[in-house]
């Protein structure tokens, strides 16, 4: 331990005087050299650290403040007590000076918040591309998959429930390994992802009930109702507000794509044919599906409150969600295998030969071909959407995901009329199909659309 000695300085040409103070000093002052600048009468102090090479520089005046001078001699400024300095870059004066300074932090701030604002705005569109392009990719594989598994698709539903859980859970133990995933992570209350695997399991139930009485083209229709439920639901729990623009702009995408879907096609006799609760069970399986992303994004924001700031990763929510589907699912196997036409009895002997089927070995496995590998493309692609869908969602809004996933809808349906293997010839596209589009293209951007004027961007003062 040194001891420092100071006098107490006073500005001016007379030499400092009163009495010599001397206290402990710590070793990280190296020392205190002091400079005096003649021309002005004012005294400069140096301090440099151990830890910075970058000097402190306290210029000390007289009660009475000193004029600075400018090269041409004008009087330009009246310095206050204390001007300062750290390193190369100017602070200001803390007297005379502070709303200066408030307005530089303030200009700062605001700089930095739409800075911020770019970057969250360029993920969130990267996000979306994903999203999209990847749920093309969903639906073009599902139907793919479907080729050599005809005969077994309820064996492809459970290949996907049970093998998501062993996948993500393997992926959450490398993350949490690797130090991605932290014990606060996972001892997040589980109840709410008990909720997730519920809504999840009923909904596919309900689902598949209603799709064995309803025909293909008249569940794309049913399926925009999802957006709907999505906007009220995160009306209702959320507390969302949505703008005019917005809720515009889901009306037109939800149009577009039955536009898309439905022209040409009898969907709308099909609706009537089948019934009207076979329908209104669909639109209730989608209700079921809305409630299930809108609890996810209140998963992200409790846990964002729950981790003081912090964010709970991807892999917790899908580990345990998967994993409580699964479970339900168990529950639920033999009310599901009887909507499939499967007895309960002979259950073991259909998930049997649909694993042959699968691997593609073995006499029973004629009419197989394409498998394992476009069930796997599938598998795998389906994984990557189901991630990427709860990442946009992550860091946008249940509500973007949605239209991110429906507007792959109609590029699926354009991606039908190109020569795929296996499915033999092409469909042709809807007499609505280019009109629908437009239609669902413009609600997007009607969506987007932020009306011109400066969006006030606040700065929380600092406590004093």
């Amino acid at each position: 331990m040194t001891t420092s000695c100071h006098h107490r300085l006073t500005a001016g040409a007379a030499a400092p005087n009163g009495p010599l103070h001397c206290r402990p000093r710590t070793p990280e002052i190296l020392s205190l050299p002091f400079s005096r600048n003649y021309a002005n009468q004012s005294l400069g102090i140096i301090l440099r650290s151990q830890k910075s090479s970058k000097p402190f520089i306290v210029e000390a005046v007289g009660p009475s403040g000193v004029w600075n001078r400018s090269d041409d001699g004008n009087q330009s400024e009246k310095a206050g007590p204390c001007l300062y300095s750290v390193g190369d870059q100017a602070i200001g004066d803390v007297a005379g000076k502070s709303g200066s300074s408030d307005r530089a932090v303030e200009i700062n701030s605001i700089g930095r918040s739409r800075t911020t604002s770019k970057n969250r705005k360029l993920e969130v569109a990267v996000a979306v591309a994903a999203t999209v392009i990847l749920g093309v990719g969903n639906r073009v594989l599902y139907k793919l998959a479907l080729v050599p598994l005809k005969h077994y698709p309820f064996f492809l539903a459970q290949l996907a429930t049970f093998g998501y859980v062993l996948v993500y859970f393997t992926i959450l133990h490398i993350r949490y390994n690797a130090g991605l995933v932290t014990d606060e992570m996972l001892s997040l209350p589980k109840a709410p992802f008990l909720l997730v695997g519920l809504l999840e399991a009923l909904g596919a139930a309900a689902g598949m009930a209603a799709a064995a009485m309803l025909s293909g083209a008249s569940i794309p229709i049913l399926s925009q109702t999802f957006l709907v439920w999505q906007i009220l639901l995160s009306i209702t729990f959320l507390g969302r507000r949505y703008k005019v623009n917005q809720l515009l702009g889901c009306f037109l995408v939800a149009i577009g794509v039955i536009i898309t879907v439905a022209s040409g096609s009898s969907a709308s006799h099909s609706i009537k044919d089948a019934g009207i609760f076979w329908s209104l069970l669909m639109i209730f399986s989608f209700l079921l599906q809305a409630a299930d992303t809108v609890l996810k994004e209140f998963i992200f924001l409790d846990a964002a409150r729950q981790l003081k700031g912090g964010s709970v990763d991807l892999f917790v929510v899908n580990s345990y969600g998967s994993a409580f589907q699964a479970l339900f699912v168990c529950l639920l196997l033999p009310f599901m295998s009887k909507l499939w036409g499967i007895p309960f009895s002979q259950l073991p002997s259909y998930l049997k030969d649909g694993a042959v089927c699968f691997l593609n070995i073995g006499s029973l496995s004629s009419g197989c071909d394409g498998a394992p590998l476009l069930p796997l493309l599938f598998v795998l692609v389906n994984m990557g959407f189901n991630i990427s869908l709860l990442h946009l969602l992550k860091i946008s809004s249940a509500v973007v995901s949605s239209l991110a996933s429906t507007f792959s809808v109609p590029i699926s349906v354009y991606v039908f009329t190109l020569p795929l293997p296996y499915l033999g010839v092409a469909s042709s596209l809807p007499t609505g199909f280019v009109a629908g589009a437009i239609i669902l293209v413009l609600g997007l951007f009607i969506y987007a659309w932020t009306p011109n004027g400066r969006s006030k961007i606040s700065t929380s003062p600092s406590p004093s």
